[in-house]
């Protein structure tokens, strides 16, 4: 069975036993605080979990793409060197929401494993939860019994609460797990040890490949636990491993999910698989990372300095750095294997083969920026072995700043280290990244308390804001939330008219008051699809009615936004080209913020035509159109609505219109009543934020006003400046032509003064055995020194020269070698370490290096160091 017939033959056997197969969510996770990207199938189906809303259907099943780069055997420095561990995966998934529980569920895992599939009976193992005192939890019996119909005693294990007891998080849903392992270790090995005595032990042989959760309890903040109303199935297969298992192979790496783009790299690298274990690992790393990489940036992650893109980023750094060290790649390459991975997917995920051009451009980008960025770290390391001849040392320290800063994987400063005959302090190096590790967790903590519940509520608000903006409501639940911001308090409604962020616009602002209190809303967010009003206070009289008050400017001048950011994605398309999509947007009463796909600079004129498309629309008046609760197959193919890849639709959408035949989109955010309320549209900044990926910031209304009333201020001042009454543009021409002419003339003078001080200064030149040495301070800009060294160490042979400058808080230095010297003497070691004399820095070539410092009174010993040291010969 090939790795596509595996995944349909599951997908086609939970089919017939009723379930809905739905597609993978996102792997990157928009409306949960709690989460980056999608770790595990559950992830989607989390509000049902919660309570917070309905399943779609009692029983799911569905492949979902995850990723994972920390936990439990999932450090992301690991991946790469064993079998069966990975960065993105599928994971295989059946669901029963109130429905079925164990006996199904227990009795379909073995009828697909060993019935559909064929793996052999005698090499699974299962384990079942053994208990916990703690918990007060008995051993789970009812599946031992369960699995006695199918397994014999001595192949069903009791596992510990580590193992076999699933938990959302610290608080929330859980419940005993029994997990399936399969034992793929040869008849000879099995022979020698049963594979019971290696479950769970880290065996790369002897491997979980199923997780059946049965979910029937709720843990608590104080830790106790409490019964749920409805008992829940959750399971999780990974996919890879299953393909491992079923293909008779020891490595998922060996599997058809790895081995065509292996297959590749090794042909670009011109190298075999399995020839060099340094070269396997960085081919499988390669592999691996490339779909985390691909997947996520097609989902609408793009690689940044924070949060998820920070973790994309690390990711495809990692595959370049593992491909420059061992594969000998000194250019971008990871971007030629994403044709390769969309063939090989797009029967199940064809967001790669529909987003080719912009995944390969942005991974690109990204290869050529952090190659550049590899490159001043070698350079780094060089200068750091040269500050420290003889140590033979490298400070865990330093070895850390290549990791943390130039993306140095510790295995390759430890090889470049060995070459030149020093070793690595590992100690040194593993406290800072333990350090950083700590740091990490420690600003991702947060304390959420338990939900203080005033009334029942169904988990759901229900949200009015699209037709009013006041309402009576009651507070249905409230927490104390803590972070490292410090506290605040989450409270949720029965009803509301505040909306919570999303879509790319900002949740509302306002207040909640009766005749007790007053409460400031500072936010409104959601917790996966729960409505969450921020506030600073503990309301004190919570069981009470209270008015819920929008802010009215904020809210119409945030609707004015989103429409005119509508209006503008539509200009874009037609005056751009189709194949313009949005990446990324933000919507505030200030401003709107629109990423979008394209491959070139926006021309003056082509922004020209935006703005008037956009402006036209706001004269004409449209009215805006809202159709609710949509099919999603009605709203795309009959309504034209664009789905954007990376976002999580319902089987029911909202369709926002203007004019049907100019913008029509999938929307939930708010909008005006007709485009003439947005007033004024102009563009304020158009550039680039990745490659192949465009930002505009724009301003509507009164802000658009403020925005040209400060350009015309501007130029009005401009006028006063330069004097001028007529053509402006003349005018300013007319200056800048005169600033060049006078900007020759000083070049002219400048030079005439290098030149004629340079003669002055051979005359001052010492003869020190066969060299003549020159070592001076001279009154001139400190960046002329370079150019009266470079005339001077080029006029003969046999010259030495360091001049120094110097300003009131600064020293300057440049030390220049003629060619004939550079065999014996490295200007740039050399005025490293007499930089130190004026406390700074500094570096350059072998022929001519320049430094700075802040301490000028030193200059007078740097220049006696030099002599010094040229006389006795050994500088």
């Amino acid at each position: 069975m090939n790795a596509s017939e595996i995944r349909s033959t599951f997908l086609d056997f939970f089919r017939s036993k009723n379930h809905s197969i739905v597609p993978s969510a996102p792997i990157v996770v928009k409306n949960d605080p709690t989460l980056l990207f999608t770790n595990a199938g559950m992830n989607q189906f989390k509000d049902v979990f919660l309570g917070n809303e309905k399943a779609s259907s009692l029983r799911i099943a569905d492949t979902q793409k995850c990723l994972r780069v920390s936990g439990k055997h999932n450090d992301l420095e690991e991946v790469g060197y064993d079998t069966y561990h990975h960065t993105m995966f599928e994971m295989l998934g059946n669901w029963s929401f109130g429905d079925y529980f164990k006996k199904e569920a227990i009795e379909w895992a073995w009828e697909l494993l060993t019935g559909v599939y064929g793996i052999d009976k005698d090499r699974l193992y299962v384990t079942v939860f053994g208990g916990d005192d703690l918990d007060k939890l008995e051993p789970d019996h009812e599946a031992f019994e369960l699995w006695k119909n199918f397994v014999s005693e001595d192949r069903i294990l009791f596992g510990s609460k580590k193992d076999n007891f699933w938990e959302m998080g610290d608080t929330g849903p859980c419940g005993p797990c029994s997990e399936i392992h399969a034992d793929i270790r040869s008849e000879e090995d099995r022979l020698a040890l049963k594979g019971s005595e290696l479950v769970n032990k880290d065996h790369p042989e002897v491997i979980e490949i199923w997780n059946l959760v049965f979910i029937e309890f709720n843990r608590i903040s104080n830790g106790s636990l409490e019964g749920l109303s409805a008992r829940h199935v959750d399971t999780g297969m990974g996919f890879e491993r299953l393909c491992a298992v079923l293909q008779g192979k020891k490595s998922n790496y060996d599997t058809d999910v790895f081995q065509p783009l292996i297959f590749e790299i090794a042909k670009l690298a011109d190298a075999s698989y399995g020839a060099d274990s340094n070269k396997d690992v960085a081919m499988r790393v390669i592999a691996d990372h490339l779909r985390a990489v691909s997947f996520a940036i097609a989902d609408g992650q793009l690689p940044s300095n924070t949060g998820a893109g920070y973790v994309i980023r690390r990711i495809l750094r990692r595959a370049v750095r593992y491909g420059y060290t061992f594969l000998d790649f000194h250019e971008p390459f990871v971007f030629k294997l994403v044709p390769h991975l969309a063939n090989m997917m797009e029967s199940n995920f064809p967001e790669i083969r529909i987003q080719l051009n912009l995944v390969s451009k942005v991974i690109q980008e990204e290869e050529a920026s952090f190659l550049r960025t590899l490159s001043q770290g070698i350079r780094r390391f060089e200068s750091y072995l040269d500050n420290h001849k003889g140590s033979g040392i490298i400070e865990g320290h330093f070895a850390f700043e290549l990791f943390d800063t130039y993306g140095f994987p510790i295995d390759l400063t430890v090889l470049m280290a060995r070459e030149k005959g020093f070793e690595v302090d590992m100690n040194g190096f593993n406290q800072g990244l333990e350090e950083q590790k700590n740091r990490s967790r420690k600003a991702a903590e947060v304390a959420l308390g338990d939900w203080v519940r005033i009334y029942e509520d169904s988990g759901k608000t229900q949200f009015t804001g699209y037709t009013s903006l006041t309402e009576e409501v009651k507070i249905m639940r409230y927490r104390i939330v803590e972070n490292k911001k410090g506290k605040h308090t989450e409270i949720v409604l029965d009803k509301t008219p505040f909306y919570a962020e999303s879509g790319g616009q900002v949740g509302d602002t306002g207040i909640l008051q009766n005749a007790y209190e007053r409460i400031t809303i500072t936010n409104t967010i959601k917790e996966n699809n729960l409505i969450i009003h921020v506030c600073d206070t503990i309301p004190a009289h919570p069981e009470s009615g209270f008015v819920a008050l929008v802010d009215i400017q904020k809210r119409r001048q945030t609707a004015n936004n989103h429409s005119a950011t509508h209006l503008m994605h539509a200009a874009l398309r037609e005056v751009l080209g189709t194949h313009v999509e949005q990446k990324g947007s933000l919507v505030d009463s200030d401003r709107l913020r629109f990423d979008f796909s394209h491959f070139g600079k926006m021309s003056a004129e082509e922004i020209r035509k935006v703005e008037s498309i956009v402006n036209s629309k706001i004269r004409e008046n449209i009215e805006a159109h809202v159709h609710s609760e949509v099919e999603l197959d009605v709203a795309i193919n009959e309504m034209g609505a664009m789905a954007l890849f990376g976002e999580k639709y319902g089987e029911k959408v909202r369709v926002v219109t203007f004019n049907e035949s100019f913008s029509v989109e999938l929307c939930g955010g708010t909008h005006v009543e007709q485009t003439g309320n947005i007033g004024s549209f102009r563009i304020i900044s158009e550039g680039a934020i990745a490659s192949g990926i465009r930002r505009i910031e724009a301003v509507t209304g009164e802000k658009a006003e403020e925005f040209i009333n400060k350009q015309l201020e501007q130029l009005s001042t401009i006028r006063d400046i330069i004097g001028g009454t007529g053509d402006l543009i003349k005018s300013l021409n007319n200056l800048v032509t005169h600033n060049q002419q006078l900007s020759k003339q000083i070049e002219a003078y400048e030079s005439e003064k290098t030149i004629t001080l340079a003669h002055q200064l051979s005359e001052l030149t010492v003869r020190l055995a066969d060299i003549e040495i020159l070592a001076r301070e001279v009154q001139i800009k400190p960046e002329l020194l370079k150019n009266v060294a470079n005339y001077l160490r080029t006029r003969k042979q046999s010259q030495a020269i360091l001049l120094a400058t110097k300003e009131p808080d600064k020293a300057s230095l440049c030390l220049a070698f003629s060619d004939d010297l550079t065999r014996k003497y490295d200007a740039s070691a050399i005025i490293r370490e007499l930089s130190k004399e004026i406390n700074g820095g500094g570096g350059g070539q072998k022929h001519l290096a320049t430094a700075g410092g802040k301490n000028p009174s030193g200059i007078e010993k740097v220049l006696q160091v030099f002599i010094e040291k040229m006389s006795s010969g050994i500088v």
